[in-house]
């Protein structure tokens, strides 16, 4: 079942729950990391850029971390994503690279 964000929004306020897991898309951030982060990967690491994410020597070892390094990166290419595109690039990057488990997110944060 492919869930976008009304029905998640409308599950969360029929089930009264003040929690839900960050439900980034990951097909969709695929498209969004290739459309605007491949370029600058493969300057950094040459190949198809995705050698940055399977290094020895990679930065990112936590979601948080991933988290942040996704804004920060958005911030430096000066792409407008709002919060549900950062998290789908997230979840792309997680699925496909990093295997980090996912944490709760309150609805209030």
């Amino acid at each position: 079942m492919n869930m976008n964000w009304q029905h998640l929004t409308l599950l969360v306020l029929l089930t009264g729950s003040n929690q839900f897991v960050y439900a980034g898309d990951a097909q969709r951030g695929k498209v969004l990391h290739d459309e605007n982060c491949t370029k600058c990967h493969i300057s950094l690491v040459g190949g198809d850029g995705t050698g940055i994410y399977v290094r020895e020597d990679r930065r990112i070892d936590s979601y948080s971390a991933l988290y942040n390094q996704v804004k920060r990166c958005k911030t430096s290419l000066g792409v407008p994503w709002p919060e549900h595109q950062i998290e789908d690039v997230i979840s792309y990057l997680n699925t496909k690279f990093y295997k980090f488990d996912v944490p709760n997110k309150k609805a209030d944060d």
